[in-house]
This record gives C-alpha cells, structure tokens and sequence, in this order.
C-alpha cells in the first residue's frame, strides 16, 4: 500500500495568492459572505470547530495550499487553531482531513477556497497515485497540461510529484510552472510540430533536436508521425546513436501502424497495442538498441496500464494525459460544534481524529 514519506508543509508564500481578494470574499461563495456580514452587524462571534472530510478512498493534496489561504486570508490566523492532515496522507470516506477552531467570522469567508483547494489536488493526487501503482513502479509523464487552464497548472503539478512521494516512484512533468514549487524542471520528447517543421522527417528533425539539447536532457523522440513505429525507430536510433535516451510510441485511436497491416483480425490494431509495442521492441533489440526505452502516450488511463502490465509488455514508461484530470472528489465542511455544544446537522456528528496535526 502506498504511504506517505514526508511531514513538511510548502510556505504560504509559495502560493502566490491573490490575499486581499481572498479575505475580501471575492472568490466566495456569495451566501458565505452574505452569513459573515450578518453575524458582523448583530455583533455575533461564535466559536465553532469547523470539520471538513470528503467521501472516498483518496490520497490528500492541496492541503498545504488550504492552510495558506486560512493563514494568509483568515481575519486573524493567530486567534484560530488548526489541526490537518498531510499531502500525501491516505483517508478513508467521511475521515475528517482537517479541524478549524475559533470564531466563524475570521475564516467564514474562506470556504469556498479552501475546499476547491483540496478537492482539485485531491483528485490529481488520487488519479496519480492510482497510475502509478498500476504501472508498478515505471516512471510516467503527467501530460495533461494541455487539457486543463494555464492558471492550474502549478498546484496540479506538485500534487502529481506528492503522488510521486507517495508511491516512491518517478513523475516527469511537461512545463516548468508544473514542477516549480519543489524547484524542478518540464521533461518533453521530439513533438510531432518539429517533425513537421523539417518536413515530415524524423530523423532530421531529431538529430537538430540532439544537437540542440543539453548534455543532461534525455532525448526521446515520437516515432509514429509516418505511422511506421517500427521503421522510424531503427531510423532515429540509428542515426543518434547513444544520445537517444527512448522512443516514444503516440499511435492514433483511430489509425493502424504499418507495421501491423498484415496481422489484422485476431487482437485491437489500432492506436498503442501491445503487438505494436513488441514489434519496437524486438526490432530495437535486434538492431542493437537493447538500452532504447519505449515510452507508450494516448489514451492510457489505470486500466490500460493493469492491462500492459498483467501482459508483461515491455513499456518502459507511460505518458499519461487526460485521465489524470477526470472525475471527482469533492469535500464539504460543517460546523460541528458551535461555542462548545454539539451542531452539525443531521448525519454530521464531531468526529475527533488523532491523525490531525496541529497546524504552526
């Protein structure tokens, strides 16, 4: 099972968060806002233990950032007492993941923020760590940063490197704002645009991409811009030599590689197959290139990943894109206790958690 490997919390200030508009309520829910001014003008203070949980199996992420908004954004940080759980942590449905304590109207404006903080990196964090575990250990790319706002881009990043932490096992990401709260750096292969550029010639635009890349950028190049996976490869680590790291097989959902026209009728031909991959492999190793890595891209999701992985094919590491941002993971909070009695609605009852830390 995966655990998590570190109890530190990321510096509010890595956050960069838009601070006055957030304590002014500007990305609240209007009804929140709407409550605190109320409670304001009838001189209202009550002190509640605001419990917030969610209603799955996950992996925690986004929890460093929510304690930033409570710290940056709440009315009065000191005067409010917090216990959380940790990036990375595992929970289990209605598991309280974080406690906050002190009078309502300093961070009743803040739900709204806090709770889309950690339902956002929850659910990258979980769809990672899943990916991860089906690929038993081989590095993936996180590639949906193509799918998604620019503006999501950095909190999402850093939740797939948590899932990395969790899992202990390596994430690239493909942008530099992905990678820049723990001081990393975007990882990419030769596109199908450079291929394009020097007129549909791989080899070409590969060996310009080798001489260009730095001494330590591993160079992987896409060979399916032909639809001849197994040709353009021998070409491409022929024509590089040692300075090609891997091979990236991007097959389309709707094409069949060349190299499988002959063998249609008893298996899926299209897109990334097992059959296409083995072919790479075999050509690669009988040529030489035994030390090549496959890196398979397109459509793979947990399931697909299971499914190569139960068949032994030779993936070397799996680029995954879109499924890594799909589905859900919403949390709620409810005031639990308010001035020291019992007062969740019905079915929300104070659950204490020795699990929680207090927040510094």
């Amino acid at each position: 099972m995966a655990t998590r490997t570190s109890q530190r919390r990321l510096a509010p200030e890595i956050f960069d968060l838009p601070v006055e508009k957030m304590r002014g309520g500007y990305y609240t829910d209007a009804y929140f806002n709407h409550a605190r001014s109320a409670l304001l003008k009838d001189a209202r203070h009550p002190r509640v233990v605001m419990q917030v949980f969610q209603k799955k199996s996950s992996y925690i992420g986004g929890m460093d950032e929510a304690i930033a908004i409570l710290k940056l954004c709440s009315h009065d940080w000191e005067e409010l007492t917090v216990h959380a759980l940790y990036d990375g942590d595992r929970v289990e449905p209605y598991e309280p993941v974080m406690h906050i304590e002190g009078d309502y109207t300093l961070f009743a404006h803040l739900e709204t923020a806090y709770l889309g903080v950690l339902a956002r990196r929850t659910l990258i964090t979980t769809n990672v760590v899943q990916v991860l575990e089906a690929a038993q250990g081989k590095p993936i790319i996180f590639m949906p940063a193509r799918h998604d706002h620019h503006r999501i881009q950095t909190g999402d990043g850093y939740a797939a490197y948590v899932a990395g932490q969790v899992v202990g096992a390596p994430v690239g990401v493909t942008t530099d704002e992905q990678a820049s709260w723990w001081g990393g750096k975007g990882v990419g292969t030769v596109p199908h645009s450079l291929i394009a550029s020097y007129g549909g010639n791989t080899v070409l635009a590969a060996t310009r991409f080798a001489e260009w890349a730095p001494e330590d950028l591993n160079v992987t190049v896409l060979v399916d811009f032909e639809n001849n996976s197994v040709a353009t490869a021998l070409e491409v680590a022929r024509a590089l030599g040692p300075r090609l790291w891997g091979v990236r097989l991007d097959t389309s959902e709707s094409l069949v590689d060349r190299s499988l026209w002959d063998e249609m009728g008893d298996f899926k031909p299209t897109g990334v197959n097992e059959r296409l991959v083995r072919k790479v492999r075999d050509a690669l190793d009988a040529d030489g290139f035994e030390r090549v890595k496959i890196v398979a891209s397109g459509g793979f999701t947990v399931e697909k990943i299971e499914e190569f992985e139960r068949a032994q094919v030779p993936v070397d590491a799996y680029g995954v894109g879109s499924s890594l941002i799909r589905g859900q993971n919403d949390f709620t909070a409810d005031v639990v206790m308010t001035d020291g009695r019992p007062s969740a609605k019905i079915g929300r009852e104070y659950r204490p958690s020795s699990r929680l830390q207090l927040v510094e």
